[in-house]
Protein backbone atom coordinates (compact mmCIF):
# COMPACT_ATOMS: atom_id res chain seq x y z
CA UNK A 1 0.00 0.00 0.00
CA UNK A 2 1.30 3.66 -0.68
CA UNK A 3 2.37 5.45 2.08
CA UNK A 4 -0.09 7.74 3.42
CA UNK A 5 0.20 11.37 5.26
CA UNK A 6 -2.21 13.77 7.29
CA UNK A 7 -1.14 17.28 8.14
CA UNK A 8 -1.36 19.08 11.40
CA UNK A 9 -2.36 22.64 11.49
CA UNK A 10 -1.32 24.17 14.49
CA UNK A 11 -1.94 28.17 14.85
CA UNK A 12 -0.19 29.34 18.61
CA UNK A 13 -0.30 33.48 19.95
CA UNK A 14 2.76 34.25 17.74
CA UNK A 15 2.69 32.10 14.04
CA UNK A 16 1.42 29.19 12.98
CA UNK A 17 2.78 25.39 11.81
CA UNK A 18 2.19 22.64 9.55
CA UNK A 19 3.59 19.52 10.40
CA UNK A 20 3.21 16.56 7.70
CA UNK A 21 3.59 13.22 9.41
CA UNK A 22 3.55 9.93 8.74
CA UNK A 23 0.26 7.53 9.13
CA UNK A 24 1.76 4.48 10.47
CA UNK A 25 4.98 5.49 12.08
CA UNK A 26 4.33 9.05 13.62
CA UNK A 27 7.37 10.00 12.26
CA UNK A 28 6.91 13.93 11.33
CA UNK A 29 8.33 13.91 7.65
CA UNK A 30 8.27 17.95 7.49
CA UNK A 31 7.53 21.40 9.12
CA UNK A 32 6.81 24.44 8.40
CA UNK A 33 6.35 28.37 10.43
CA UNK A 34 4.44 30.76 8.87
CA UNK A 35 4.61 34.20 11.70
CA UNK A 36 1.21 36.58 11.93
CA UNK A 37 2.34 39.29 9.80
CA UNK A 38 0.24 41.44 12.42
CA UNK A 39 1.11 39.29 15.41
CA UNK A 40 -0.80 39.97 18.34
CA UNK A 41 -2.64 43.45 18.20
CA UNK A 42 -2.39 44.64 22.07
CA UNK A 43 -1.10 48.51 21.41
CA UNK A 44 -2.92 49.81 18.21
CA UNK A 45 -4.95 48.65 15.19
CA UNK A 46 -3.17 47.71 12.34
CA UNK A 47 -2.51 50.55 10.15
CA UNK A 48 -3.62 52.94 13.08
CA UNK A 49 -2.36 55.18 15.85
CA UNK A 50 -5.83 54.53 17.71
CA UNK A 51 -4.79 53.32 21.37
CA UNK A 52 -6.11 49.96 22.30
CA UNK A 53 -7.42 50.03 26.45
CA UNK A 54 -5.36 47.56 29.10
CA UNK A 55 -6.05 44.02 28.69
CA UNK A 56 -6.74 43.54 24.82
CA UNK A 57 -5.48 41.05 22.99
CA UNK A 58 -6.45 40.67 19.24
CA UNK A 59 -5.23 39.26 16.31
CA UNK A 60 -6.01 39.78 12.51
CA UNK A 61 -7.58 36.12 10.70
CA UNK A 62 -5.62 37.09 7.57
CA UNK A 63 -2.66 35.92 9.21
CA UNK A 64 -4.48 32.20 9.46
CA UNK A 65 -4.99 32.09 6.27
CA UNK A 66 -1.25 32.99 5.34
CA UNK A 67 -0.46 29.89 7.67
CA UNK A 68 -2.51 27.78 5.46
CA UNK A 69 -1.21 29.59 1.78
CA UNK A 70 2.67 29.13 2.72
CA UNK A 71 3.05 26.12 5.40
CA UNK A 72 0.69 23.84 3.74
CA UNK A 73 1.76 23.67 0.11
CA UNK A 74 5.59 23.84 1.82
CA UNK A 75 5.83 20.63 3.94
CA UNK A 76 4.55 19.28 0.55
CA UNK A 77 7.31 20.32 -1.27
CA UNK A 78 9.90 19.89 1.48
CA UNK A 79 8.83 15.81 2.28
CA UNK A 80 8.65 15.70 -1.69
CA UNK A 81 5.18 13.78 -1.51
CA UNK A 82 2.43 14.14 -3.51
CA UNK A 83 -1.40 15.24 -3.49
CA UNK A 84 -2.66 11.85 -3.43
CA UNK A 85 -0.47 11.19 0.08
CA UNK A 86 -1.91 13.22 2.12
CA UNK A 87 -5.46 11.78 3.54
CA UNK A 88 -6.48 14.05 5.74
CA UNK A 89 -6.27 17.66 7.63
CA UNK A 90 -6.14 18.45 11.29
CA UNK A 91 -6.46 21.81 12.89
CA UNK A 92 -5.46 23.16 16.11
CA UNK A 93 -6.14 26.73 18.00
CA UNK A 94 -5.59 28.51 20.62
CA UNK A 95 -9.09 29.29 22.15
CA UNK A 96 -10.96 31.34 23.12
CA UNK A 97 -10.39 32.90 19.88
CA UNK A 98 -13.28 34.89 19.27
CA UNK A 99 -14.21 36.06 15.58
CA UNK A 100 -17.68 38.04 14.74
CA UNK A 101 -18.27 37.22 11.12
CA UNK A 102 -21.23 37.84 8.42
CA UNK A 103 -23.47 35.66 6.82
CA UNK A 104 -20.76 35.14 3.93
CA UNK A 105 -18.70 34.05 6.47
CA UNK A 106 -16.34 37.10 6.19
CA UNK A 107 -14.70 38.46 9.77
CA UNK A 108 -16.54 41.95 10.41
CA UNK A 109 -12.82 43.40 10.46
CA UNK A 110 -12.53 42.95 6.58
CA UNK A 111 -15.69 44.28 5.50
CA UNK A 112 -15.82 48.10 5.19
CA UNK A 113 -15.37 50.23 8.01
CA UNK A 114 -14.40 47.37 10.28
CA UNK A 115 -10.90 47.56 10.10
CA UNK A 116 -11.12 50.91 12.65
CA UNK A 117 -13.18 49.07 14.95
CA UNK A 118 -11.20 46.51 17.71
CA UNK A 119 -14.50 44.47 18.27
CA UNK A 120 -14.47 43.74 14.42
CA UNK A 121 -10.97 41.23 14.80
CA UNK A 122 -10.85 38.18 16.36
CA UNK A 123 -10.22 38.31 20.61
CA UNK A 124 -7.26 36.25 21.26
CA UNK A 125 -7.24 33.96 23.74
CA UNK A 126 -5.15 36.09 25.94
CA UNK A 127 -8.23 38.89 25.53
CA UNK A 128 -8.79 39.71 28.99
CA UNK A 129 -10.60 43.19 28.74
CA UNK A 130 -14.31 40.87 29.66
CA UNK A 131 -13.64 40.23 33.14
CA UNK A 132 -16.13 42.65 34.27
CA UNK A 133 -18.83 40.61 32.14
CA UNK A 134 -17.15 37.27 33.08
CA UNK A 135 -17.63 38.59 36.99
CA UNK A 136 -21.58 39.27 36.01
CA UNK A 137 -21.85 35.99 34.64
CA UNK A 138 -20.70 34.28 37.74
CA UNK A 139 -22.59 36.18 40.15
CA UNK A 140 -25.94 35.36 38.34
CA UNK A 141 -25.12 32.00 37.81
CA UNK A 142 -24.48 31.12 41.48
CA UNK A 143 -26.86 33.67 42.54
CA UNK A 144 -29.31 31.20 40.44
CA UNK A 145 -27.55 27.66 41.23
CA UNK A 146 -27.14 27.02 37.20
CA UNK A 147 -25.98 23.85 37.00
CA UNK A 148 -23.45 24.41 34.65
CA UNK A 149 -21.27 26.70 36.57
CA UNK A 150 -20.24 23.53 38.37
CA UNK A 151 -18.59 22.09 35.47
CA UNK A 152 -16.14 24.58 35.28
CA UNK A 153 -14.91 24.76 38.97
CA UNK A 154 -17.69 27.34 40.04
CA UNK A 155 -16.46 30.59 37.78
CA UNK A 156 -15.99 31.23 34.27
CA UNK A 157 -13.29 32.86 32.95
CA UNK A 158 -12.84 36.75 30.97
CA UNK A 159 -11.00 34.93 28.48
CA UNK A 160 -14.59 32.63 27.25
CA UNK A 161 -16.57 33.01 24.73
CA UNK A 162 -20.17 34.01 26.86
CA UNK A 163 -18.30 36.58 28.32
CA UNK A 164 -16.26 38.05 24.98
CA UNK A 165 -19.25 38.49 23.56
CA UNK A 166 -21.44 40.29 25.83
CA UNK A 167 -18.50 42.64 25.96
CA UNK A 168 -18.80 43.13 22.52
CA UNK A 169 -22.35 43.31 22.85
CA UNK A 170 -22.37 46.17 25.44
CA UNK A 171 -19.16 48.09 23.83
CA UNK A 172 -20.06 48.15 20.25
CA UNK A 173 -23.93 47.05 19.92
CA UNK A 174 -23.65 48.12 15.95
CA UNK A 175 -20.86 45.32 15.39
CA UNK A 176 -22.64 42.69 17.89
CA UNK A 177 -25.84 43.13 15.11
CA UNK A 178 -23.80 42.83 11.96
CA UNK A 179 -22.28 39.68 12.98
CA UNK A 180 -24.27 36.59 11.84
CA UNK A 181 -22.38 34.30 14.13
CA UNK A 182 -19.52 34.45 16.41
CA UNK A 183 -17.16 31.52 15.69
CA UNK A 184 -13.84 30.42 17.20
CA UNK A 185 -11.29 30.73 14.99
CA UNK A 186 -10.80 27.02 14.61
CA UNK A 187 -14.01 26.79 13.15
CA UNK A 188 -13.56 29.57 10.65
CA UNK A 189 -10.86 27.57 9.50
CA UNK A 190 -12.52 24.61 9.22
CA UNK A 191 -15.61 26.80 7.21
CA UNK A 192 -12.90 28.04 5.00
CA UNK A 193 -11.29 24.72 4.11
CA UNK A 194 -14.35 22.77 4.05
CA UNK A 195 -17.58 25.49 3.44
CA UNK A 196 -19.40 23.79 6.16
CA UNK A 197 -20.18 25.46 9.59
CA UNK A 198 -18.63 22.53 12.25
CA UNK A 199 -18.29 23.95 15.53
CA UNK A 200 -16.04 21.15 18.04
CA UNK A 201 -16.88 20.02 20.81
CA UNK A 202 -13.63 20.76 22.85
CA UNK A 203 -13.53 25.13 21.84
CA UNK A 204 -17.81 24.27 22.61
CA UNK A 205 -17.16 22.82 25.87
CA UNK A 206 -14.61 24.44 27.30
CA UNK A 207 -15.02 27.76 26.41
CA UNK A 208 -18.71 28.41 25.77
CA UNK A 209 -20.51 26.09 28.45
CA UNK A 210 -21.75 23.74 25.64
CA UNK A 211 -23.25 20.46 27.04
CA UNK A 212 -23.42 17.52 25.08
CA UNK A 213 -26.70 16.55 26.82
CA UNK A 214 -28.09 20.18 28.25
CA UNK A 215 -26.03 22.07 25.47
CA UNK A 216 -26.03 26.11 25.83
CA UNK A 217 -27.22 27.49 28.83
CA UNK A 218 -30.70 27.97 28.92
CA UNK A 219 -32.22 31.23 27.56
CA UNK A 220 -33.80 32.09 30.60
CA UNK A 221 -30.36 32.38 32.22
CA UNK A 222 -29.52 34.51 28.88
CA UNK A 223 -32.26 36.64 29.12
CA UNK A 224 -31.84 37.32 33.16
CA UNK A 225 -28.08 38.32 32.53
CA UNK A 226 -29.28 40.35 29.53
CA UNK A 227 -32.37 40.27 27.46
CA UNK A 228 -30.42 40.99 24.35
CA UNK A 229 -28.86 37.95 24.79
CA UNK A 230 -31.91 35.42 24.70
CA UNK A 231 -32.00 34.26 21.53
CA UNK A 232 -27.54 33.72 21.09
CA UNK A 233 -27.88 29.86 21.19
CA UNK A 234 -30.03 29.54 18.66
CA UNK A 235 -28.24 32.63 16.39
CA UNK A 236 -25.57 33.40 16.69
CA UNK A 237 -23.86 30.44 18.17
CA UNK A 238 -25.87 27.95 15.94
CA UNK A 239 -24.43 25.47 14.32
CA UNK A 240 -24.01 21.23 14.90
CA UNK A 241 -21.00 20.43 17.78
CA UNK A 242 -19.23 17.40 16.69
CA UNK A 243 -16.04 15.62 18.89
CA UNK A 244 -12.61 15.79 17.85
CA UNK A 245 -11.66 13.32 15.08
CA UNK A 246 -15.24 13.90 13.30
CA UNK A 247 -14.98 14.74 9.98
CA UNK A 248 -16.15 18.00 9.04
CA UNK A 249 -16.06 17.60 5.47
CA UNK A 250 -13.49 17.58 2.61
CA UNK A 251 -11.58 20.48 0.85
CA UNK A 252 -13.28 22.40 -1.23
CA UNK A 253 -11.89 23.05 -5.07
CA UNK A 254 -10.75 26.32 -3.94
CA UNK A 255 -9.28 25.47 -1.23
CA UNK A 256 -7.78 22.36 -2.28
CA UNK A 257 -5.62 25.09 -4.77
CA UNK A 258 -4.66 27.11 -2.72
CA UNK A 259 -2.94 24.64 -0.14
CA UNK A 260 -1.77 22.17 -3.30
CA UNK A 261 -3.75 19.19 -1.81
CA UNK A 262 -6.89 17.07 -3.77
CA UNK A 263 -10.84 18.52 -3.23
CA UNK A 264 -12.61 16.28 -1.10
CA UNK A 265 -9.66 15.47 1.26
CA UNK A 266 -10.88 14.70 4.54
CA UNK A 267 -10.72 17.78 7.19
CA UNK A 268 -10.88 17.18 10.88
CA UNK A 269 -13.03 19.46 13.13
CA UNK A 270 -10.99 21.80 15.17
CA UNK A 271 -9.88 21.24 18.63
CA UNK A 272 -8.02 23.41 21.34
CA UNK A 273 -4.20 23.51 20.92
CA UNK A 274 -3.01 21.87 24.31
CA UNK A 275 -5.68 19.65 24.32
CA UNK A 276 -5.05 18.19 20.76
CA UNK A 277 -1.64 17.60 22.27
CA UNK A 278 -3.13 15.15 25.06
CA UNK A 279 -3.67 12.07 22.29
CA UNK A 280 -0.33 13.47 20.91
CA UNK A 281 1.54 12.30 24.02
CA UNK A 282 0.23 9.26 23.72
CA UNK A 283 -2.46 9.86 26.87
CA UNK A 284 -5.85 8.48 25.72
CA UNK A 285 -6.94 6.51 29.11
CA UNK A 286 -8.64 7.39 32.16
CA UNK A 287 -6.15 8.65 34.80
CA UNK A 288 -3.71 10.03 32.45
CA UNK A 289 -2.51 13.37 32.97
CA UNK A 290 -0.89 15.95 30.36
CA UNK A 291 1.20 19.03 31.06
CA UNK A 292 1.06 20.80 27.85
CA UNK A 293 4.03 23.26 29.12
CA UNK A 294 4.33 26.63 26.60
CA UNK A 295 4.36 30.07 27.18
CA UNK A 296 0.94 28.83 29.52
CA UNK A 297 0.59 25.67 31.05
CA UNK A 298 -2.58 23.34 30.49
CA UNK A 299 -3.15 20.51 32.79
CA UNK A 300 -5.77 18.21 30.78
CA UNK A 301 -6.71 14.84 32.77
CA UNK A 302 -8.91 12.04 31.25
CA UNK A 303 -11.53 10.16 32.96
CA UNK A 304 -14.39 7.90 32.60
CA UNK A 305 -17.02 10.23 35.01
CA UNK A 306 -18.23 13.50 35.53
CA UNK A 307 -17.57 15.27 38.96
CA UNK A 308 -17.44 18.91 39.76
CA UNK A 309 -14.29 19.94 40.89
CA UNK A 310 -13.38 23.49 42.52
CA UNK A 311 -11.88 25.98 40.27
CA UNK A 312 -11.29 24.19 36.89
CA UNK A 313 -11.32 25.27 33.91
CA UNK A 314 -14.13 22.89 32.74
CA UNK A 315 -15.04 19.65 32.40
CA UNK A 316 -16.40 18.20 28.56
CA UNK A 317 -17.60 14.89 27.78
CA UNK A 318 -15.82 14.12 24.55
CA UNK A 319 -14.10 17.45 24.83
CA UNK A 320 -10.41 15.71 24.48
CA UNK A 321 -10.85 12.30 23.14
CA UNK A 322 -14.17 10.46 22.17
CA UNK A 323 -16.29 8.26 24.68
CA UNK A 324 -14.00 9.98 27.65
CA UNK A 325 -14.68 13.17 29.99
CA UNK A 326 -11.75 15.78 29.67
CA UNK A 327 -10.55 17.64 32.40
CA UNK A 328 -9.07 21.28 32.03
CA UNK A 329 -6.78 23.53 34.43
CA UNK A 330 -4.17 25.82 33.43
CA UNK A 331 -1.80 28.57 34.34
CA UNK A 332 -1.62 31.40 32.10
CA UNK A 333 2.07 32.10 32.75
CA UNK A 334 4.79 29.95 32.17
CA UNK A 335 7.09 30.13 29.34
CA UNK A 336 5.90 33.89 29.52
CA UNK A 337 6.85 33.97 32.84
CA UNK A 338 10.18 32.91 32.42
CA UNK A 339 10.53 35.12 29.02
CA UNK A 340 9.40 38.30 30.93
CA UNK A 341 12.59 37.64 33.35
CA UNK A 342 15.34 37.08 30.95
CA UNK A 343 13.72 39.97 29.01
CA UNK A 344 13.24 42.67 32.19
CA UNK A 345 14.70 41.88 35.22
CA UNK A 346 17.97 39.67 34.50
CA UNK A 347 20.82 41.99 35.32
CA UNK A 348 23.51 42.98 32.70
CA UNK A 349 26.18 41.14 35.08
CA UNK A 350 24.30 38.09 34.32
CA UNK A 351 23.98 38.53 30.95
CA UNK A 352 28.09 39.34 30.67
CA UNK A 353 28.36 36.01 32.06
CA UNK A 354 25.77 34.22 30.01
CA UNK A 355 27.98 35.69 27.06
CA UNK A 356 30.99 34.96 28.51
CA UNK A 357 30.12 31.18 29.05
CA UNK A 358 28.78 31.10 25.30
CA UNK A 359 25.55 30.39 26.90
CA UNK A 360 21.93 32.33 25.86
CA UNK A 361 20.89 33.47 28.96
CA UNK A 362 17.63 30.97 29.67
CA UNK A 363 20.46 28.60 29.02
CA UNK A 364 23.12 30.03 31.52
CA UNK A 365 20.44 30.98 34.51
CA UNK A 366 18.74 27.06 34.15
CA UNK A 367 23.02 26.04 34.75
CA UNK A 368 23.75 28.45 38.01
CA UNK A 369 19.82 27.90 39.33
CA UNK A 370 20.26 23.85 38.90
CA UNK A 371 23.39 24.07 41.34
CA UNK A 372 21.37 24.89 43.95
CA UNK A 373 19.47 22.97 46.89
CA UNK A 374 15.86 23.37 47.10
CA UNK A 375 15.17 26.43 49.85
CA UNK A 376 18.62 27.37 48.83
CA UNK A 377 17.77 31.03 48.18
CA UNK A 378 15.17 31.37 50.70
CA UNK A 379 12.25 32.62 48.19
CA UNK A 380 8.84 31.84 47.50
CA UNK A 381 7.34 33.24 44.70
CA UNK A 382 3.17 33.45 43.38
CA UNK A 383 2.96 32.64 39.48
CA UNK A 384 0.42 35.58 38.72
CA UNK A 385 2.15 37.25 36.52
CA UNK A 386 -0.92 36.64 33.70
CA UNK A 387 -3.26 36.22 36.43
CA UNK A 388 -4.28 32.95 37.98
CA UNK A 389 -6.94 30.37 35.56
CA UNK A 390 -6.89 27.70 38.47
CA UNK A 391 -7.72 26.96 41.11
CA UNK A 392 -9.04 30.68 41.64
CA UNK A 393 -9.73 31.77 38.08
CA UNK A 394 -8.88 35.46 38.48
CA UNK A 395 -7.01 37.76 35.80
CA UNK A 396 -7.17 41.14 38.33
CA UNK A 397 -4.22 38.61 40.26
CA UNK A 398 -0.70 39.38 39.74
CA UNK A 399 3.15 38.11 40.93
CA UNK A 400 4.36 38.46 44.32
CA UNK A 401 8.12 37.08 45.36
CA UNK A 402 8.62 36.95 49.30
CA UNK A 403 12.17 36.56 50.93
CA UNK A 404 14.08 39.10 48.42
CA UNK A 405 17.30 40.71 50.27
CA UNK A 406 20.04 42.53 48.92
CA UNK A 407 22.15 38.93 48.15
CA UNK A 408 19.25 37.90 45.89
CA UNK A 409 20.90 36.92 42.67
CA UNK A 410 19.40 36.24 39.43
CA UNK A 411 19.40 32.39 39.01
CA UNK A 412 17.81 33.04 42.63
CA UNK A 413 15.06 34.55 41.33
CA UNK A 414 14.87 32.25 38.16
CA UNK A 415 14.64 29.12 40.05
CA UNK A 416 11.82 30.67 42.35
CA UNK A 417 9.56 31.21 39.24
CA UNK A 418 9.81 27.69 38.24
CA UNK A 419 9.12 26.54 41.44
CA UNK A 420 5.98 28.77 42.00
CA UNK A 421 4.80 26.92 38.62
CA UNK A 422 5.77 23.76 39.79
CA UNK A 423 3.21 25.05 43.03
CA UNK A 424 0.65 26.11 40.84
CA UNK A 425 0.70 22.61 39.38
CA UNK A 426 0.60 20.95 42.60
CA UNK A 427 -2.58 23.02 43.45
CA UNK A 428 -4.14 21.54 40.73
CA UNK A 429 -3.24 17.96 40.79
CA UNK A 430 -4.32 18.05 44.33
CA UNK A 431 -7.55 19.83 43.71
CA UNK A 432 -8.39 16.79 41.31
CA UNK A 433 -7.41 14.34 43.83
CA UNK A 434 -9.90 16.16 46.34
CA UNK A 435 -12.55 15.79 43.65
CA UNK A 436 -12.23 12.34 44.09
CA UNK A 437 -10.32 11.62 40.23
CA UNK A 438 -7.51 9.48 39.97
CA UNK A 439 -3.91 10.66 38.25
CA UNK A 440 -2.09 7.41 37.78
CA UNK A 441 0.34 8.91 35.12
CA UNK A 442 1.75 12.46 34.30
CA UNK A 443 2.92 13.50 30.62
CA UNK A 444 4.91 16.90 29.86
CA UNK A 445 4.62 18.18 26.53
CA UNK A 446 5.22 21.11 24.15
CA UNK A 447 8.46 23.32 23.94
CA UNK A 448 9.65 23.96 27.89
CA UNK A 449 10.04 19.83 28.29
CA UNK A 450 12.03 19.61 24.89
CA UNK A 451 15.03 22.38 26.57
CA UNK A 452 14.64 23.01 30.51
CA UNK A 453 15.71 19.70 32.21
CA UNK A 454 15.65 21.64 35.83
CA UNK A 455 11.77 22.27 35.25
CA UNK A 456 10.88 18.76 34.64
CA UNK A 457 13.63 17.48 38.02
CA UNK A 458 11.37 20.81 39.84
CA UNK A 459 8.12 19.52 38.43
CA UNK A 460 8.83 16.16 39.56
CA UNK A 461 9.94 16.77 43.05
CA UNK A 462 7.38 19.43 43.77
CA UNK A 463 4.24 16.73 42.71
CA UNK A 464 6.38 13.62 43.85
CA UNK A 465 5.33 12.40 40.37
CA UNK A 466 7.32 10.38 37.74
CA UNK A 467 7.29 12.11 34.44
CA UNK A 468 7.30 10.85 31.16
CA UNK A 469 8.19 13.24 28.11
CA UNK A 470 6.72 13.30 24.56
CA UNK A 471 9.40 12.87 21.97
CA UNK A 472 8.22 15.33 19.56
CA UNK A 473 8.55 18.79 20.33
CA UNK A 474 5.14 19.61 17.83
CA UNK A 475 2.62 17.08 20.05
CA UNK A 476 -0.08 19.61 19.27
CA UNK A 477 0.17 19.31 16.21
CA UNK A 478 1.04 15.88 15.79
CA UNK A 479 -2.37 15.79 17.40
CA UNK A 480 -4.13 17.35 15.05
CA UNK A 481 -2.49 15.25 12.26
CA UNK A 482 -3.85 12.25 14.55
CA UNK A 483 -7.34 13.82 14.17
CA UNK A 484 -6.45 14.30 10.66
CA UNK A 485 -6.12 10.33 10.28
CA UNK A 486 -9.35 9.71 12.24
CA UNK A 487 -11.40 12.01 9.85
CA UNK A 488 -10.38 9.98 6.59
CA UNK A 489 -10.61 6.52 8.57
CA UNK A 490 -9.52 3.34 7.58
CA UNK A 491 -10.67 3.41 4.07
CA UNK A 492 -8.27 6.13 3.38
CA UNK A 493 -5.52 4.48 5.04
CA UNK A 494 -6.04 6.48 8.27
CA UNK A 495 -7.92 5.27 11.40
CA UNK A 496 -11.16 3.78 12.60
CA UNK A 497 -10.47 5.72 16.67
CA UNK A 498 -8.13 8.58 17.82
CA UNK A 499 -7.32 5.99 20.38
CA UNK A 500 -5.75 3.53 17.83
CA UNK A 501 -4.44 6.72 16.28
CA UNK A 502 -2.08 7.54 19.04
CA UNK A 503 -1.55 3.84 19.43
CA UNK A 504 0.17 4.07 16.19
CA UNK A 505 1.76 7.44 15.89
CA UNK A 506 2.77 8.76 19.13
CA UNK A 507 5.98 8.77 20.80
CA UNK A 508 7.36 8.66 24.34
CA UNK A 509 11.28 9.43 25.29
CA UNK A 510 12.59 6.17 26.74
CA UNK A 511 13.82 8.05 29.55
CA UNK A 512 11.64 9.33 32.48
CA UNK A 513 12.13 12.21 35.31
CA UNK A 514 11.37 10.83 38.72
CA UNK A 515 11.57 13.01 41.86
CA UNK A 516 14.39 13.07 44.29
CA UNK A 517 13.48 12.02 47.85
CA UNK A 518 15.30 14.46 49.53
CA UNK A 519 14.00 17.20 47.45
CA UNK A 520 10.38 16.50 47.99
CA UNK A 521 10.57 16.92 51.96
CA UNK A 522 11.90 20.53 51.43
CA UNK A 523 9.48 21.42 49.00
CA UNK A 524 6.59 20.14 51.10
CA UNK A 525 7.76 22.86 53.42
CA UNK A 526 7.66 25.36 50.23
CA UNK A 527 4.90 24.19 49.25
CA UNK A 528 3.04 24.67 52.66
CA UNK A 529 4.28 29.03 52.30
CA UNK A 530 2.98 28.98 48.93
CA UNK A 531 -0.14 27.57 49.80
CA UNK A 532 -0.45 30.21 53.01
CA UNK A 533 0.29 33.25 49.99
CA UNK A 534 -2.20 31.61 47.93
CA UNK A 535 -4.93 32.18 50.01
CA UNK A 536 -3.91 34.80 51.48
CA UNK A 537 -3.61 37.26 48.74
CA UNK A 538 -5.82 35.38 46.43
CA UNK A 539 -8.60 33.85 47.97
CA UNK A 540 -9.34 37.01 49.70
CA UNK A 541 -11.81 39.58 47.91
CA UNK A 542 -10.36 42.57 49.09
CA UNK A 543 -6.74 41.35 48.50
CA UNK A 544 -4.23 44.10 47.70
CA UNK A 545 -3.32 42.74 43.96
CA UNK A 546 -6.66 43.11 42.72
CA UNK A 547 -6.80 46.88 44.30
CA UNK A 548 -3.76 47.70 42.17
CA UNK A 549 -4.99 46.45 39.14
CA UNK A 550 -8.11 48.46 39.48
CA UNK A 551 -5.94 51.51 39.32
CA UNK A 552 -4.36 50.89 35.81
CA UNK A 553 -6.12 53.28 33.30
CA UNK A 554 -5.38 53.75 29.71
CA UNK A 555 -2.06 55.92 29.41
CA UNK A 556 -3.18 59.44 28.11
CA UNK A 557 -1.22 60.99 25.17
CA UNK A 558 0.83 63.55 26.51
CA UNK A 559 -0.52 67.27 24.91
CA UNK A 560 2.65 68.92 23.22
Amino acid sequence: MEQRYTIGIDFGTESGRAVLVDVRSGEERATHVTPYAHGVIDRTLPGSSRPLEPDWALQHPRDYLDVLRQSVPEVIRLAGVTPEQVIGIGIDFTSCTMLPVNAEGTPLCLVEGGAEEPHAYAKLWKHHAAQEEADRINRLAEERGEAFLARYGGRSSSEWMLAKTWQLLNEAPQVYEAADLVLEAADWVVLQLTGRLVRNSCCAGYKAFWHKTDGYPSEDFLRALDPRLASLPSTKLRGPVAAPGTRAGGLTAEAAEQLGLLAGTAVAVGTIDAHAGVPGSGATQPGQLVLAMGTSLCHMLLSDREVAVAGISGVVEEGIVPELFGYEAGQPAVGDLFGWFVKQAASAQATREAEQAGLGLHQWLEREAARQRPGEHGLVALDWWNGNRSVLDNTDLSGLIVGLTLQTKPEDLYRALIEATAFGTRKVIETFEAAGLEVSEVFACGGLPQRNRLLLQIFADVTGREIRIAASEQTTALGAAMFGATAAGPEAGGYATVAEAAARMARLREETIRPIAEHRAVYDELYGVYLSLHDLFGADEGSLMKKLKSLKRPRETASV
